[in-house]
């Protein structure tokens, strides 16, 4: 593939944005702000993997499509500004691939990859836990050796789609640690139901159910479920989350009310209130694109074995985008109730009023899920040699 500059789109993005809108407009589902999150229809998954249009970066040798990152770059774009029902694959998507095909096993890459490519497996991600916050260092779910594998007990909190998922990859203490507190942890693929496994439901101020709490009570995991090497999770953690913080996911969650903002939009101070907006989502925008295109760079898409050369995974970059990203999603919404006088309402026939409800609800998870704003400055800091 011809290089590209920073923040720029292939030569065939036009064709493909066009094919996803087109796919878009030809199936029913009503829009929703933070669709990835809550917009859960697995079977709009499976008609996206029909498509094509999960696991693009895959290789085809394991059911993906050989895609560059910025191909997938257009198509959840297009995704996250309809509001489509995408939460299902979300992770599994995202993240989860990339991380087995970079730390897996040849027996894993061939079991998991062309079911995520196919929208017929979902994953959750058991990261974080009771009490720790954005500090996954501080992890108290342990993973202790038995014969033919491992124990796993403990509990994650705050786990999106476990109730839908095939499986969940969870980061354990495999290990002491230590003087060094990010040594002895382990990643774990924990299939779904799982005797041992508890699934409780954290509903939200709506009452939406996409939050879990997840027990692991003396739970199994065969030895050739252990993802990458014991004491190597949190290289392979740090890796995933390039992925997970820089997406247009992290400036989209409210694009639906800033689209709705202007179509109502009277007057010229409202006028130059989505001015101002579009402009900010414009420059956040060339900078997630401008982190697509370093994963594209690293050999595996940003999440390489230790054994890979190449440039690493751009941390810091997605950190700040992270930051500033879901900041601005959450300005969005003050300025939409600054210049559109309507209380929100879930249950209402209005898109705006309706889409508005749901951006209230949602906002006060912006800054804290994929780490909270105060530990990415700090990873930004030290990246900056400042802290």
């Amino acid at each position: 593939m011809a290089t590209l500059e920073p923040g720029t789109l292939p030569p065939e993005a036009p064709r493909l944005r066009a094919e996803v809108r087109a796919f878009l407009a030809a199936r029913s589902f009503t829009p929703r702000c933070d669709s990835w999150l809550t917009g859960a229809d697995p079977a709009f998954s499976r008609a996206l993997g029909e498509r094509g249009w999960l696991g693009m970066t895959l290789p085809e040798r394991y059911g993906g499509h050989g895609r560059s990152p910025l191909e997938r770059f257009v198509v959840i774009e297009e995704l996250l500004a309809a509001g489509a029902p995408v939460a299902a694959h979300w992770i599994a998507d995202r993240q989860t691939g990339p991380s087995i095909l970079a730390n897996g096993s040849e027996e894993q890459k061939r079991r998991f990859l062309p079911a995520i490519a196919r929208g017929e497996c979902f994953f959750a991600i058991g990261m974080s836990e009771p009490d720790s916050g954005s500090d996954l260092a501080s992890v108290r779910t342990r993973a202790e050796r038995v014969d033919g594998g491992w124990l796993l007990r403990g509990t994650k909190v705050w786990t999106s789609g476990a109730h839908l998922a095939h499986a969940i990859l969870v980061l354990a203490r495999s290990e002491p640690s230590g003087t060094d507190r990010h040594a002895g942890l382990s990643q774990f693929i924990v299939p779904l139901p799982a005797e041992g496994v508890t699934i409780r439901p954290i509903r939200g101020l709506s009452g939406d159910h996409h939050f879990n709490e997840v027990v692991f009570d003396e739970v199994f995991v065969p030895g050739d479920l252990l993802l990458g090497t014991p004491g190597d999770g949190w290289r392979q953690v740090t890796a995933e989350l390039a992925y997970e913080r820089s997406g247009p996911e992290r400036l989209l969650s409210t694009f639906l009310l800033v689209r709705l903002l202007h179509e109502r939009a009277s007057g010229p101070a409202a006028r130059r209130a989505v001015g101002a907006l579009t402009a900010r989502l414009w420059a956040l925008r060339q900078a997630s694109l401008a982190v697509a295109g370093a994963l594209a760079a690293s050999e595996t898409a940003g999440v390489r074995a230790p054994s890979d050369t190449g440039p690493p995974p751009p941390s810091i970059e997605a950190a700040l985008v992270k930051d500033l990203g879901t900041r601005f999603e959450r300005e969005v919404i003050d300025v939409v109730r600054e210049h559109v006088q309507l209380e929100p309402d879930p249950g209402a026939a209005d898109p705006l009023v309706r889409a508005l409800a749901e951006a209230v609800v949602q906002a006060p998870g912006f800054t804290l899920r994929g780490g909270t704003n105060e530990i990415l400055r700090g990873i930004v800091a030290r990246g900056l040699g400042v802290r």
